[in-house]
């Protein structure tokens, strides 16, 4: 299976703790974040992954060059930031199959089940699915509201007010012709989370969500990120 990872991220709220490298390079017990991504999806059977890089690209070529641990691995290089859905525009150019494929924040690790992902994105008929993750005492992400058969009613803004519930865990399987954007230039920036996915929502397209209980975390912010080594150690 091939899968894309989004590591093209500036990390501007982890700018003082972590300096100088994109942010899924930011070092967990002196390995980059990244890595500890790829060991798992491998594990998990992925055989090509292609990375949406820009900021300091060079950096992750250099560290993993065009295989890691037998998983080929390919770069769309944005010459100027995209935003994640511009990216993923870019990426999907260089993918060699047509059938579903993974897509991954490149700053969160969610230990999502691949077989069973896949199982359910199939039985379901989805044409995007959604790996979700359950929160409490959290109102720094977005909602992601079901309805009873699992297909995904609606996205809610984060709210001070609503402190827990479902949120996208940044776990995607994709069939990849469902995010491709006709009108999109090719240099505008370009949001998934707010400007592709709901708009596929809008048009009825097939998006299911997928909950999982599996261990999660998000190194967007510096507590987060200093909770890491903890997290990967256990």
């Amino acid at each position: 299976m091939e899968a894309i990872i989004l590591a093209g991220g500036l990390g501007t709220r982890l700018r003082e703790t972590v300096t100088d490298v994109p942010k899924p390079m930011a070092p967990i017990s002196e390995r980059p974040f990244l890595e500890y991504l790829l060991n798992y999806w491998i594990g998990q059977g992925v055989d090509r992954f292609i990375c949406s890089v820009g900021y300091k690209w060079e950096i992750i070529q250099n560290y993993f060059g065009s295989s890691y641990k037998g998983a080929a691995i390919e770069y769309s290089i944005e010459k100027t930031p995209l935003g994640t859905g511009g990216g993923v525009m870019l990426a999907l150019n260089k993918l060699d199959k047509k059938q579903p494929c993974l897509l991954l924040n490149g700053d969160t690790f969610f230990k999502v089940p691949l077989a069973n992902f896949l199982e359910f994105h199939n039985q379901e008929g989805a044409e995007i699915s959604l790996a979700l993750h359950h929160v409490s005492g959290a109102n720094r992400y977005d909602w992601v509201i079901l309805n009873s058969d699992s297909s995904v009613q609606r996205f809610e803004l984060r709210s001070q007010n609503v402190k827990s519930g479902l949120i996208n865990g940044g776990v995607y399987l994709l069939n990849p012709e469902i995010l491709k954007v006709e009108t999109w230039d090719g240099s505008s920036k370009l949001s998934l989370e707010y400007d592709i996915i709901p708009k596929a929502l809008n048009k009825k397209r097939k998006l299911k969500g997928f909950i999982c209980a599996e261990k999660f975390i998000d190194i967007g912010i510096p507590e987060d990120y200093q909770a890491a080594a903890t997290f990967f150690e256990n």
